[in-house]
This record gives C-alpha cells, sequence and structure tokens, in this order.
C-alpha cells in the first residue's frame, strides 16, 4: 500500500527512446548480407589512435592525484596555441579555455550550466545533433529550431538565451561562411543571448572549404572577423575525437568568453566534472602536431570521394556535405524506405528523421569505415 505522503510521480527524466535504438532491425538485416555488414551509421572512428598520443597517455598513467578541472596550464596552452594556428584565433587567453569530457556532456549540460530555465529558450538548427534538444530539456528550458533568429516571432525572439550554430553542421555537412556567423552574432548580441558554436568538425572541409586543395579554412566564431575581436558572448566548442581518432578518450574543450568561462569552471568543479590527467596530456600532444590530423584526412577523402559517385550510382542526390564525415542524401522517398534498400545491400546508413521533421526524406551515410568496408559499400551500390 502506498503511504498517503507518497509522491506518485516516477522517479528520473521522462526523456523519449533513445533513437538509434530503432535501427535494430535493418541492423539485422544487413548482417544477413554474405559479405558482412558495412555499418555507416553512427560515424565512430574505425582508424587507430596515432602512436604518439597513445605514448602521451602511457607516460601520464602514474597520476595518484585529483587533476585540475580548468585544466593543466600546458595544456591550455596547447589549446590557445591551436587555436591560433589553426582556427584563426588570435590572443586567446589561456584562463577563458577548459576541456571537457568529450563534446557530448558540454552540449548536454551547457544551458544548466548557463543557468538557462523555465520560460526560457534556446535556439538549435532545423536538422541538428538530438543533445542541443535534450539540454533544454535538462535544464527546464524550451528548444527551438530554427536556421535564422529572423524565423522567430517577437514573444521567442525575447526569450531567447542560447542559440547552437554547428558549422559544420552534423548531419547536414553545411558550413557557415564568415559573413553568415557574423550576423548571427550580431543578432544574438541584440537578444542578449549567448551564441554556442559546435565546431567539432572544423579541420574536416572539402571543396571549397579544403585549404590543402585550395579552398578556404571553416572559419569559427571566435574568429576577429566574425566576432569583431570581442568574445562577448560567444563560446566555441571544438571535439579531438574526429580529427584524432580519440573518441574512445572523450578529450574535447570549450573557450569564448571571459566571464562565461570563469562561471563554468567553477560550477563544473562543484559538480565534479573534470577530464583525467593523462587524457589531458593526450590532448596535449594531439593539439601540438599537425601531421596526424593532415593524414587522417587523407583518408577520409578519399573514402568520401569513393561514396559519392558510389552513392549517386544507386539514385542518391548529395545535398550539402560540403564538410565534416557524413555524405547527407536522399532519393526523393521516405527516410525508412532508404533505410531499407541500403540494408538489403549490407549497409547501414543514418535515419534523417533522427535528426528533425526537416530530415525526413535523407539518410546520413558516414565516411567512418575501414578501407575495405568503404570499397565494399561502394561494389555494392554501383552493382545494384
Amino acid at each position: 500500500m502506498t503511504p498517503p505522503h507518497a509522491s506518485s510521480k516516477p522517479f528520473g527524466l521522462q526523456l523519449p527512446e533513445y533513437p538509434w535504438d530503432a535501427l535494430a532491425p535493418y541492423q539485422a538485416k544487413a548482417a544477413q548480407h554474405p559479405g558482412g555488414v558495412v555499418n555507416l551509421s553512427i560515424g565512430t572512428p574505425v582508424d587507430p589512435t596515432p602512436a604518439l598520443i597513445q605514448d602521451a597517455l602511457k607516460a601520464a598513467a602514474d597520476a595518484p592525484g585529483y587533476p585540475t578541472t580548468h585544466g593543466t596550464a600546458e595544456l591550455r596552452q596547447a589549446i590557445v596555441d591551436w587555436f591560433a594556428r589553426r582556427r584563426n584565433v588570435p590572443g586567446l587567453d589561456p584562463r577563458d579555455v577548459m576541456p571537457t569530457v568529450g563534446s557530448k556532456e558540454l552540449v548536454a549540460w551547457l544551458p544548466l550550466l548557463l543557468g538557462l530555465g523555465a520560460g526560457d529558450v534556446v535556439v538549435r538548427p532545423r536538422v541538428a545533433y538530438p543533445t542541443y534538444d535534450m539540454g533544454a530539456v535538462f535544464a527546464g528550458a524550451a528548444s527551438v529550431a530554427a536556421d535564422s533568429l529572423e524565423e522567430l516571432d517577437a514573444e521567442t525572439r525575447a526569450r531567447v538565451r542560447l542559440v547552437w550554430v554547428n558549422s559544420p553542421g552534423n548531419p547536414t555537412g553545411i558550413v557557415r561562411s564568415v559573413a553568415e556567423l557574423k550576423e548571427l552574432v550580431e543578432q544574438a548580441r541584440e537578444l542578449g543571448a549567448v551564441v554556442a558554436s559546435d565546431e567539432c568538425y572544423g579541420e574536416l572541409g572539402w571543396g571549397a572549404w579544403d585549404p590543402e586543395h585550395g579552398g578556404e579554412a571553416v572559419p569559427s566564431v571566435l574568429d576577429p572577423r566574425v566576432c569583431g575581436g570581442s568574445h562577448e558572448g560567444l563560446l566555441a566548442v571544438y571535439s579531438l575525437s574526429k580529427q584524432s581518432n580519440l573518441a574512445g578518450y572523450r578529450a574535447a574543450f570549450v573557450a569564448g568568453d571571459s566571464a562565461i568561462m570563469a562561471n563554468m569552471v567553477n560550477s563544473r568543479k562543484h559538480a565534479g566534472m573534470i577530464v583525467p590527467l593523462p587524457v589531458q596530456e593526450a590532448m596535449r600532444t594531439a593539439l601540438a602536431d599537425d601531421g596526424h590530423v593532415k593524414a587522417q584526412k587523407d583518408l577520409y577523402r578519399r573514402r568520401r570521394a569513393q561514396l559519392v559517385g558510389a552513392l549517386e550510382a544507386f539514385g542518391l542526390a548529395i545535398h550539402h556535405s560540403e564538410a565534416g564525415l557524413y555524405l547527407w542524401c536522399t532519393a526523393g522517398e521516405d527516410t525508412w524506405t532508404t533505410i531499407g534498400r541500403l540494408a538489403e545491400l549490407g549497409i547501414v546508413a543514418g535515419p534523417g528523421t533522427f535528426y528533425g521533421d526537416a530530415g525526413n526524406g535523407f539518410v546520413r551515410v558516414a565516411l567512418t569505415g575501414s578501407d575495405e568496408r568503404i570499397d565494399a559499400a561502394a561494389e555494392r551500390l554501383r552493382g545494384h
């Protein structure tokens, strides 16, 4: 018998089911292919973690004391140097950077760490990584899908406290230009809102955004051309998962507005959100070495070229996909119809519906397969 004072409210957050579970029957179908499954759905790195990074992790394995939440001085300087060298962000203060336990935890907890709650609005792209919405849920705020603040009505605009921009975008691969980012920053500042820029694929530009092949570098929200030399109200989020094959290390960082960063460092100290010291050392080494990043990008460039032609031969049109590790494709049919047809070939792709209503009709194909698996997928797609 329930005591009269007991609450009938269930314990735990009432969240939607994790969307990737819906792929299980298609994964089972793909696994029946005689040539084996080619899983290009989630986008987890498959190539080895570079030896120099593994060595750094091992060298720092004797770590009996508590690590620092803010990050070691050496790691923070490496992040600052990397921003200046690779992202056209000079003069960043080492106090204004901090390592995080992967970028997903920062995305999920940022609205709460910023003090958002009921009545506040978080804006995220129309087609977007689902964790932006979950971050709003955890904080008790509302999430609104929009690609421009001009799409919002006056009442909603007045409640906007946080604007997520994802460039290069996941899953679409869209890159926002300097002019587009500058306009967004100016609009958000007029509203008094924070702009958080998820830039995790910033080193993986293709075509016009591939510096090694005559293009320009993907711009950061902290680039002085974007922010006017001030980082007020701005945060840049970055991860080493993709460029350095460190997904298993949970190695990422955030940088930006001095006042916000100081508050977040303090909040994370209270909450015990700390990157282990060996991982901090691995990050420091990874950030100081551009060679392994180039080598990994060369692998992805080849795999991308192989898949582009094969997917088009299969009847899929590729939209955007100017950067990042995914090809955003449509056959002009329902998402799950395309997912099913690919599964018949032993190929698992990501359903576009996982990224919002605007993703219906699309599938996301990751470049994160071994050369052998990518070649197998291309052969099947061309011979369908």
